[in-house]
Parts: C-alpha cells; sequence; structure tokens
C-alpha cells in the first residue's frame, strides 16, 4: 500500500496513476471500499489508540496547550464518529457524472456540463488526525486520490489511520496509491509536495497562518486554502439575552481550539449594561480569558455581579488574533453598521454570528458581512461539512474561487463539457 514510498515526488506519481483508474471507477466499488475503511477502523481501534497515545505523551512532554492536545487526542467515542463519518459519506450521492446543465444548441449539438473529479489532492494539515479519514473518505467518493502530509505532532496516529484506510481501500479494488501518506517532516518536503505540478492538482492546507504563508512562498501547485478563523458573535439591540447568552458560551467553549470557535463578542451599546456582565460572569466561570474594550469596563462597572471578574484591556492586536484557547476579545458598539464594519476589518471571512430579533438588523449583517457563513441567532460552531450534512469536510475555505465555506465531495470536483453531434463542422 502507498503509505512508505522513496519520495515524494514517487507518491505523487503513483498516486496520479491511481486518480485515472479512480475517475473511471464505479460508485457501487467506492461505496464499498468506504464501508471496508469503516469496517477496518472498527476493528483495529486498539491499534489507532496506541499510536494516538505515543502521539499524545510526546505532546504532552512538548508543552503544546490543552487546546491542541484536545485536536490530537483519540479515544473510542472519537474513532467511533469518524468511522461514523466515513458511512454518512458513503451514503451521500456520488458527485461524479453528475450533469449541472444540459442543452441542445441551436446547431444540434448536444452539451452536457457534468462533474469529474479533480484528480489528485494533496491535503496537507496540522494536529488533528480525524482528517487523515475525513480527507481520504472524501477524496475516495469523489474519485480523486489523496496524497496526505500530518504534522510532527500527530506522526504515529497519522500513519496508522493512513495505513488502515489504504489496506482496506485497496483490499475493496480501489487503485494502489489511492491513499498516500508522506511523513510529516521538515520544509523540503513541504516545498517538494507544493511543486509537484505535473501529478498534483489541488493542495488544500488545513492549519494556521503559518502554514498558509509556508504554502503561499513556494506553491506552484493551485491551493484552496482552509484558512484561519477569527470568527465573531454580534449581539444586537433586539437580541433575546437569554439565547444570546448561549450562543456566545457555546461558540467560545464548546470546542475553543476549532477554527469555527468564536473569538470576539460584540455588543450593541443599548443591551451592553444588561448582557455583559451576565455574559462576562459566564465565561468567567468557564475559565474564559477576557480582553475587552474601554466601554466594555464602563458597561460592568457599577455591576456587582463578577465582582472578582479580572479583565485585561484589549489591544489592536486581539481584534486580529485567532486564539484557538479559552479567551475572547469583548467590545462594545453603537449599531449594527459599527458590528459589520470591525467584522470587515478584522474578520477571516469564516464564520460570523448576529444574534436579534430585528429582521431589519438580521438582513443587513447577512447582507454587509463578507464571510463563508453568516449565521442568524446560531452559534459559529455549525460551520461544518458533517453539520451542512456533506458528511464530512476537508477545511472550510475562506476563499472566493472554486469552493467556499465546507470542502465536501462536490468542492472536490470540476467539471467538464460533453458534447456530441452528428458529423457537425463549423462553417
Amino acid at each position: 500500500m502507498a503509505i512508505a514510498v522513496s519520495s515524494v515526488a514517487d507518491t505523487c506519481r503513483a498516486a496520479k496513476r491511481a486518480a485515472r483508474a479512480l475517475a473511471q471507477t464505479d460508485t457501487v466499488v467506492k461505496d464499498a471500499a468506504l464501508e471496508a475503511i469503516a469496517a477496518a477502523l472498527e476493528s483495529r481501534t486498539d491499534e489507532i489508540l496506541a499510536a494516538n497515545a505515543r502521539d499524545m505523551q510526546l505532546a504532552r512532554e512538548a508543552d503544546i496547550g490543552e487546546a491542541l492536545l484536545d485536536r490530537l487526542r483519540l479515544d473510542d467515542a472519537r474513532v467511533g464518529a469518524i468511522t461514523g463519518a466515513v458511512r454518512q459519506i458513503a451514503a451521500l450521492a456520488d458527485p461524479v457524472g453528475e450533469v449541472i446543465d444540459g442543452r441542445r444548441l441551436a446547431n444540434g449539438l448536444d452539451v452536457r456540463k457534468v462533474r469529474v473529479p479533480l484528480g489528485v489532492i494533496a491535503v496537507v494539515y496540522e494536529a488533528r488526525p480525524n482528517v487523515t479519514i475525513d480527507a481520504a473518505a472524501l477524496c475516495l467518493k469523489s474519485g480523486n486520490a489523496i496524497v496526505l502530509r500530518g504534522s510532527s505532532s500527530a506522526t504515529h496516529s497519522n500513519a496508522a489511520l493512513a495505513r488502515i484506510a489504504a489496506e482496506a481501500a485497496v483490499a475493496a479494488g480501489l487503485p494502489d496509491g489511492c491513499v498516500s501518506l508522506v511523513s510529516g517532516g521538515g520544509r523540503d518536503e513541504l516545498v517538494e509536495l507544493a511543486t509537484q505540478s505535473d501529478t498534483v492538482d489541488l493542495i488544500i492546507p488545513r492549519g494556521g497562518e503559518g502554514l498558509k504563508h509556508a504554502l503561499q512562498a513556494v506553491a506552484t501547485v493551485p491551493v484552496i486554502y482552509a484558512a484561519s478563523g477569527n470568527c465573531h458573535v454580534y449581539v444586537d439591540a433586539g437580541a433575546d439575552l437569554d439565547r444570546a447568552e448561549a450562543i456566545v458560551l457555546n461558540a467560545k467553549t464548546q470546542r475553543p481550539g476549532v477554527c469555527n470557535a468564536a473569538e470576539t463578542l460584540l455588543v450593541h451599546e443599548r443591551v451592553a449594561a444588561e448582557f455583559l456582565p451576565r455574559v462576562l460572569g459566564a465565561l468567567a466561570a468557564a475559565a474564559v480569558q477576557v480582553r475587552a474594550d474601554e466601554r466594555t469596563h464602563n458597561a460592568i462597572a457599577d455591576s456587582h455581579a463578577i465582582p472578582d471578574l479580572k479583565i485585561e484591556e484589549a489591544t489592536d492586536e486581539d481584534w486580529a488574533t485567532e486564539y484557538l484557547a479559552p479567551i475572547i476579545a469583548v467590545g462594545v458598539v453603537d449599531s449594527v453598521e459599527d458590528a459589520i464594519e470591525h467584522v470587515g476589518r478584522y474578520g477571516s471571512g469564516h464564520s460570523e454570528a448576529i444574534v436579534t430579533r430585528d429582521t431589519a438588523a438580521a438582513r443587513a449583517f447577512q447582507l454587509g458581512v463578507d464571510a463563508a457563513c453568516v449565521y442568524v441567532n446560531a452559534s459559529t460552531r455549525f460551520t461544518d461539512g458533517g453539520e451542512f450534512g456533506m458528511g464530512a469536510e476537508i477545511g472550510n475555505s475562506t476563499q472566493k474561487l472554486h469552493a467556499r465555506g465546507p470542502i465536501g465531495l462536490r468542492e472536490l470536483c470540476t467539471f467538464k463539457y460533453l458534447v456530441e453531434g452528428d458529423g457537425h463542422v463549423r462553417a
């Protein structure tokens, strides 16, 4: 199985050969391979958890922090969720061959625009070993070969997961080389992968800004950036404050180390004095550090609900930071327009939310905020391929071309025009 190949170039060439076969593989074969992967994950869970335990021990010794440890950690439930996602992907409609558009031209030519696989997709990712299987399953279902390059922090977990997936897929009839893993080595390996223009059709990096900038400097292969998430929740003057508190807590605390967690809370000045003491108290109880502007300090100055709350002064850097940790920046604004302006200045285009009962404010936020996902009265934590009914995702794109938001099956396809005539020649 194409897990240990002599070089990055050899791995990518093997993937290219596999991609040609995958593009012609029937849906029933692909689905059987995904079921085989799911069954193998179930039967070899102990092997996966043992590999993950080695990574977790090394990560603790390296003191990578609780949020990143949470992203790295696997247990029976998480392996079960990964397995369930594979089966969900298998149950989805195959996008390959889907007719996007079709018509007969005035000259009698029949033209169909149909989805086809991209070919070879390289996924470069940090920390989260579940991406190994989510990405492999999505690529195989959409008829693509995949080259995986995880981080050094998840070396053992990724190797075990990729090996299991590759062995199961090939045994079920998919071509050798359909799932490949290159080691989580240094910059030279990343540069080599990012410049395989003859064999790799797309790179999707899933990680922080450092990874993004490293690829921007060297990539000759097209890239869709599953980029950072500096996400906001704006509580409007017309908000139901009970719902607002629940949404803020969910968006910030459910999993603070993920890209769709909220990093900034904005509150309309008309509800600041009522809402901020309660929500900041709840955040403090959840061990979230608060970095707030002067108006927030003023709004809670007379409150006795949170006498021991320590709030740091927010700096301009805080508004622009994706913490991926139990830290939140908090500010007071005068209007929905000011909230939109703040999001436009500091947001990363990932996921933004407004809490309001004012339909005009909600509509203004939807139209004014430029992001892949814009929520009204819901947590930013829903930006996820699984939650959106895609089975899983490779990442969330903040770009505007080809793919935006969760990258699922259809986003891993391009299209071609199939044109049929009857001896037609152009005059």
